[in-house]
């Protein structure tokens, strides 16, 4: 990124906050100081962050209801919890409520920082991957623009649903793609008859995929699909 990288940090130790925002800076951050879980969404919605650093225990309003309240208007944006509880049932409901990452007090600066790198990264590279148009699927290629699944030099034109669920499972591959979230980044809303409407989807994927055995779109039961190109 060309532009600071620009950080919210609640907490609501003083001493703590003031330190940590200046080694922060210091390390050329941008850094908002917010002293609870309310300033730190007022300080949200009026700015654009590219991280959140969230301590759990705060007065006024708690790091996971903060955090909760942040994804409902943005879904993507890193949140690291800081917390001096260590206990596995709040590391889960940590990412429940959508956390990238944990650390527990007390933490180094130089750990704190090496977490703070380490999402950034993975979350620039998942932001870089959203607008790759291109794939190699075992034997195929598929140009996204075009709509062009090609095999051994012949193509067949995907209609746009299907060129936009194999992107999808191209970005996804050998994860689980969930199904609420295909049928709401592609049809919009996830009733039972778009539901149905996708599964006939998968179905022409798989009969267009059939001329590489080593290609898969595997029903997760309960969940969605995984898509296997195996090598």
């Amino acid at each position: 990124m060309s532009e600071k990288i620009k950080l919210l940090l609640a907490e609501d130790d003083t001493n703590l906050g003031n330190l940590l925002s200046d080694f922060l800076k210091a390390k050329g951050y941008e850094v908002t100081l917010a002293s609870n879980g309310e300033e730190a969404y007022s300080f949200f919605i009026k700015g654009n962050y590219h991280l959140c650093l969230l301590d759990v225990m705060m007065p006024v309003k708690d790091g996971f209801t903060t955090a909760k309240e942040i994804r409902k208007i943005n879904t993507s944006i890193p949140i690291i919890f800081l917390t001096a509880k260590s206990m596995k049932e709040d590391t889960l409901k940590g990412f429940e409520v959508g956390a990238d990452d944990y650390i527990s007090k007390p933490f180094s600066m130089e750990e704190l920082l090496a977490r703070i790198s380490a999402v950034l990264r993975r979350t620039i590279d998942e932001v870089e991957a959203q607008h790759e148009t291109f794939f190699t699927i075992g034997n195929y290629t598929f140009d996204y623009q075009k709509r062009h699944l090609t095999h051994q030099g012949e193509f067949v034109k995907l209609t746009s649903k299907e060129s936009d669920l194999l992107r999808l499972l191209c970005l996804n591959e050998n994860k689980v793609l969930d199904r609420t979230h295909a049928l709401k980044a592609i049809w919009e809303d996830d009733n039972y008859f778009n539901a149905r409407s996708m599964d006939v989807y998968i179905a022409k994927l798989r009969k267009h995929l059939n001329k590489d055995e080593n290609i898969e779109i595997i029903n997760v039961h309960g969940k969605g699909f995984r898509f296997v190109v195996h090598v």
